[in-house]
């Protein structure tokens, strides 16, 4: 609420002109600092790419870390499920990126405010990470998806964030498609094909693949060279 106050005053001063870049040097000037993100970059990057828009959503992410640093994980689950589903609207690749399969970096999705499933996954995983959960007990899972209930004929590859407490508990899954977070148990309407991240690779929900590694995952690896380049490690 203050950052945004401040922000209003600048807008005041100086008008719609170059707004973000007022609101990058202040951004500066009070000095925010997170593990693993260089919010500077990332900020004038949005600024430069995507106007005055997209620097405003990567300030509201920005809010959304510092706010939810102290927070247990289970409220950081919640906080970031919410953050995205709300902010960011369903578009397909083609539409967005004149693409087929294109797998968008959070600054991307963050300044077009626009994504598909695998940019929803992709940034809660990245932003999850950021806010200290460990890479180890998340997979980005590719499903497939019953549209309209477990009892549809219509059958969709989709993409979510799987959640697990422990290594084996039961996950919890955060998906663009439905506000809530749920068990796996709770949405039979999903069919695991297989997840990944930092440490490997599974295929259907079982234990690592022997020999199996997400380095294998082309657009994987191409996301993340991309998201260290915009200033994410």
């Amino acid at each position: 609420m203050l950052f945004r106050r401040i922000v209003l005053r600048i807008r005041l001063a100086v008008g719609k002109v170059a707004i973000w870049k007022a609101a990058f040097f202040l951004f500066l000037g009070m000095g925010f600092v997170f593990a693993g993100v260089e919010l500077d970059r990332m900020l004038l990057l949005a600024g430069q790419r995507y106007g005055e828009s997209g620097a405003a959503s990567v300030m509201a992410w920005r809010d959304l870390l510092t706010r939810s640093s102290g927070q247990s994980e289970a409220a950081k689950l919640k906080r970031v499920n919410d953050f995205f589903n709300r902010r960011i609207r369903f578009g397909e690749d083609r539409d967005i990126w004149g693409a087929e399969d294109y797998w968008a970096t959070p600054l991307e999705v963050l300044g077009r405010s626009e994504g598909d499933c695998e940019d929803f996954a992709i940034a809660k995983y990245v932003t999850l990470k950021l806010l200290g959960v460990p890479s180890e007990k998340m997979r980005l899972t590719y499903v497939k998806a019953r549209l309209g209930g477990p009892q549809s004929s219509i059958v969709q590859a989709h993409m979510v964030l799987s959640y697990y407490p422990a290594p084996e508990d039961e996950p919890v899954v955060l998906d663009n498609l439905i506000s809530d977070i749920r068990p796996a148990s709770r949405r039979p309407d999903l069919t695991t094909v297989f997840g990944f991240n930092a440490e490997g690779l599974w295929v259907g929900g079982a234990s690592p693949r022997a020999g199996a590694s997400a380095q294998r995952l082309s657009k994987w690896q191409t996301v993340l060279v991309r998201m260290r380049a915009e200033g994410i490690e």
